[in-house]
């Protein structure tokens, strides 16, 4: 008896631990469940929090600009497109509505600031693209809003206050004349962009008629050659490969060199660099080799260089990189690296080879030298407005990042200034204004016909303006970049 109560006790128990371990298992299954769910949304909601961060910061104005969006077409039902307006409240562009009721868009100033401006039809481009949002959204009051819909009328649409000078774009589009090219310029101590400038330009009054004809040439009129347009640099690319030989630690004061005219190097095809019509310059240091831009004094710093840290820095010069800005635009390129030959190395240093600038690029560049190494960031717009002309918002500036080392910067001030004092851009001499800067003249074919360069900063009442200015396939020695600035600034400054 007692044995089998031992027997009962010890199943009884048996089946409690079984009883036990089941319950356990079908809990830590139960865990197991509830924690791959957990896990599952958890991850979910992770990654909705990251696709909307990197909406908003990355997609989000690229989505808006769409003319593909739906969104935009009813906007178009219920707001008429805003106002955008220069630094001096000129009116660029306009909506208006013509004897049928049908809105359309003016641009008062016709090719003036066709490229900035941009036009609202055919993709869009321009500020018209880069704020269509504010354009297309209205912040009158709520009251006036309820009776423009009882009346049946859109909703006027917000405006944009551009910084762009009026007088110094109207004193550089009459400079150029026909010659093609482009002009951009900056205030260096704020960033604001004052004039750009693309030739050839087109009418955008006339743009619906013209379309065939403006599209189907060889120009590509409708490109912006100051953002998009990608061009051999050149002799202003002897400011980066200063820069690069100071960057590597070499002492300035050491370097000299006597210009023959042309530099030989032992190669099998006999490679040689000449200078500007086989000018001699005689024995230089660096700062006089700068101002005559010498090519065979800049071959010579370029074999010095150690080529993947002059990468390295080019990079850091945001070449090959984005550019901080509105409008649409190209990336500056360059290629080199340790596998670089001899005539890669040189040409590169001198401003030749494979190496591609954008003029807003080489602008930037030059604001951060007359900045002192700190490159604001570029901005076309100062405000957003009502059509009352309440201020919905401002734009203000801001560091982007430092280029350079004040000591650097301060260097190449110098040698640029030295440039205009007895150099390549003498001629830019005057009493009304201070510039400094660096000429260049890019090769483009054995027939002699050429880029020309100029980037720089002008001083005037304190304040710094940065330029970069290139016209398009010229005779060598014909009308230069430096003409159309001392012409530019010389209007400029007397008004």
């Amino acid at each position: 008896m007692k044995d089998r109560r031992s027997e009962e006790k010890r199943n009884s128990e048996k089946k409690f631990r079984s009883t036990t371990l089941n319950q356990e298992g079908s809990k830590l299954k139960i865990n197991r469940e509830i924690s791959r769910i957990t896990f599952f949304f958890a991850a979910l909601f992770f990654a909705m929090i990251v696709y909307f961060v990197v909406f908003e910061v990355k997609d989000a104005k690229t989505v808006i600009k769409n003319p593909a969006n739906g969104r935009n077409a009813t906007t178009k039902e219920d707001v008429s497109r805003g106002k955008i307006l220069s630094s001096s409240g000129h009116t660029l562009a306009v909506t208006k509505t013509d004897k049928d009721g049908n809105e359309y868009r003016s641009y008062p100033y016709k090719n003036l600031f066709a490229h900035v401006v941009g036009v609202s039809s055919y993709g869009s481009s321009g500020l018209e693209l880069a704020f269509n949002n504010q354009l297309m959204t209205s912040n009158v009051s709520l009251k006036e809003k309820v009776k423009n819909e009882a009346n049946g009328d859109k909703n006027p649409g917000n405006s944009i206050v551009t910084t762009l000078d009026m007088k110094l774009t109207k004193a550089a589009y009459d400079a150029f004349g026909d010659y093609d090219g482009a002009f951009v310029a900056m205030d260096a101590e704020s960033g604001e962009i004052l004039s750009m400038l693309s030739k050839p330009d087109y009418n955008p009054n006339e743009l619906l008629k013209d379309y065939e004809s403006v599209t189907s040439g060889e120009d590509s009129v409708l490109l912006n050659r100051a953002t998009q347009g990608k061009y051999t640099p050149g002799s202003i690319f002897k400011t980066i490969t200063t820069l690069a030989y100071m960057d590597q630690g070499f002492d300035l004061d050491e370097f000299t060199y006597r210009c023959k005219g042309s530099l030989s190097f032992d190669t099998k095809d006999n490679y040689k660099i000449s200078c500007f019509d086989g000018e001699a310059h005689g024995y230089e240091n660096l700062e006089n080799a700068f101002a005559y831009s010498c090519n065979g004094a800049y071959a010579t710093i370029g074999q010095t260089l150690d080529v993947t840290s002059f990468q390295s820095l080019c990079e850091k010069l945001l070449f090959n990189r984005d550019l901080p800005l509105d409008l649409e635009w190209k990336k500056s390129s360059i290629s080199l690296s340790k596998d670089s030959n001899l005539f890669d190395v040189t040409q590169t240093a001198i401003g030749q080879g494979t190496t591609q600038v954008t003029p807003i690029h080489m602008c930037m560049l030059a604001s951060a030298i007359a900045n002192d190494g700190v490159l604001m960031t570029p901005y076309l717009v100062s405000q957003v407005v009502n059509e009352n002309g309440e201020t919905l918002k401002t734009y203000s500036p801001k560091k982007y990042k430092d280029m350079m080392t004040s000591s650097q910067a301060e260097t190449l001030q110098d040698f640029m200034e030295a440039t205009v004092e007895y150099g390549t851009a003498k001629s830019l001499n005057s009493s009304i204004y201070k510039a400094a800067g660096k000429t260049g003249t890019a090769e483009l074919d054995k027939n002699d016909n050429v880029n020309s360069w100029f980037i720089g900063y002008f001083t005037m009442e304190d304040r710094k303006i940065a330029v970069a200015c290139v016209l398009e396939n010229l005779p060598a020695g014909g009308k230069t970049a430096t003409n159309v600035l001392k012409t530019t600034f010389d209007t400029y400054a007397s008004q």
